[in-house]
């Protein structure tokens, strides 16, 4: 992967953005730098230039998204651990409902044992990163057993999203989430 602290340009990012929305629609073979380029209106060669590989591109991928995911949870701090699991809450429920897409991390989690070795060691660290800021979470709520509730508040969410895709029935996210930061914060 090229320098990820190196200024990503228009390009890349418009890159980033199509293959991104391709890969939570359907999964790392959801894409291709052809239909990418295609969509975009450029040479595969150019989507070459910024990222070499598929490989590359699904790392820069993973990065770049897990970074805006914690970036929209925000700091534990000065906030109530209810009020924290409704900011969780809402993050997963803004990209079924309101974006139509999926987790890219749980599609990605999905078929971890096909992906490139960096693409898999960063959708592990996604979920690594917000088991932690989930763990902080219940600490701060004095849940027993704090790893456990944040596993099961991940658990909770990637499935309500895959059920409620499944049955193209967006509602029921809500009726499924809608008691979520109670019920996890009950000891």
């Amino acid at each position: 992967m090229k320098n990820p602290d190196k200024p990503v340009s228009e390009t890349a990012t418009r890159i980033l953005d199509v293959a991104e929305r391709m890969a939570r629609q359907g999964g790392y073979n959801a894409f291709s730098f052809r239909d990418i380029a295609k969509e975009i209106g450029i040479k595969s060669a150019s989507i070459h230039y910024h990222f070499p590989t598929k490989e590359d591109l699904g790392e820069a991928l993973v990065s770049r998204y897990t970074d805006r995911f914690l970036d929209a949870l925000g700091q534990v701090d000065g906030a109530t651990p209810s009020e924290l699991l409704a900011r969780y809450v809402a993050v997963y429920r803004k990209a079924l409902i309101e974006q139509e897409l999926m987790c890219l991390c749980g599609m990605f989690g999905a078929e971890i044992a096909k992906l490139p070795a960096p693409v898999s060691k960063r959708t592990r660290a996604f979920f690594e990163r917000n088991l932690d800021w989930l763990e902080s979470v219940f600490k701060a709520g004095n849940s027993s057993d704090p790893r456990r509730r944040a596993g099961e508040t991940i658990a909770w969410l990637e499935g309500a999203m895959i059920l409620a895709r499944s049955l193209n029935d967006m509602d029921l996210f809500d009726r499924i989430t809608a008691e979520l930061p109670a019920e996890t914060l009950r000891l």
